[in-house]
């Protein structure tokens, strides 16, 4: 039996607009096992992101519990989740967010500077995740200097570049043409299949959703069941 790496649990997320209380997460519960690729769908709107983010550490449920690789991280303070999520999350966003004034290999070696390596482990740690995406002639070039799709793979190098125990990806083709769209995505797979990172992905598109082992779809807040999709 797979081993439960995410564990969610009566998951609420609610927001105040003005005197009106808007449910982004209602009762939301999933188990997501140690190197599965989870492709988390729905329209604008629906909670996706949300969900997310709280599981990135990034935003914080109303209520709920979220355990990851046994730490519930539901209660932790802000300085507590900025420090755990150093350590354990690599987060692809879908407009790459590089730092336009710094090459390849800087962007990528920006998260390992908040760790204790030295500089030459660093550099081992860089040129090995640009070498898995592809780029390792690139560490030089700035982002001006890449194609979309070159940019989302040094966006994908600088989120496995520490290791971490989960890698989230929010619309990581939405950028992308269809050719980068599929290289992205077939890059995604292999680090999933060949190296057993744990990915879960937001997405609106359905050719990005097929590479995933696992699709779930959430509808106005609620995550539906395995199988189940939202109502017309």
């Amino acid at each position: 039996m797979s081993e439960t790496l995410v564990r969610i649990r009566e998951l609420h997320r609610l927001y105040r607009r003005d005197n009106e209380q808007i449910h982004a997460l209602e009762n939301c519960s999933i188990d997501i096992a140690k190197g599965e690729f989870l492709a988390l769908m729905g329209p604008s709107g629906s909670g996706k992101s949300t969900l997310l983010n709280i599981i990135a550490g990034i935003d914080q449920p109303t209520s709920g519990e979220v355990v990851i690789d046994g730490t519930d991280i539901s209660g932790m303070s802000e300085r507590q989740l900025n420090h755990w999520r150093n350590q354990h999350i690599g987060f692809v966003f879908q407009q790459f967010n590089l730092i336009p004034v710094l090459t390849a290999f800087e962007n990528v070696e920006l998260p390992l500077l908040l760790t204790s390596l030295s500089k030459s482990e660093r550099r081992d740690h860089v040129e090995t995740a640009l070498r898995l995406v592809g780029l390792q002639d690139r560490m030089k070039h700035y982002p001006r200097q890449l194609s979309g799709g070159q940019e989302q793979r040094v966006a994908i190098a600088r989120a496995i570049a520490t290791d971490p125990t989960l890698l989230l990806a929010d619309e990581p083709t939405g950028d992308l043409d269809a050719r980068s769209a599929d290289e992205v995505m077939h890059l995604l797979m292999k680090l999933n299949r060949e190296f057993g990172k744990t990915i879960i992905m937001v997405t609106h598109d359905p050719r990005a959703a097929h590479h995933a082992s696992k699709i779930r779809h959430l509808d106005k807040g609620v995550l539906l069941q395995e199988g189940e999709l939202p109502a017309d």
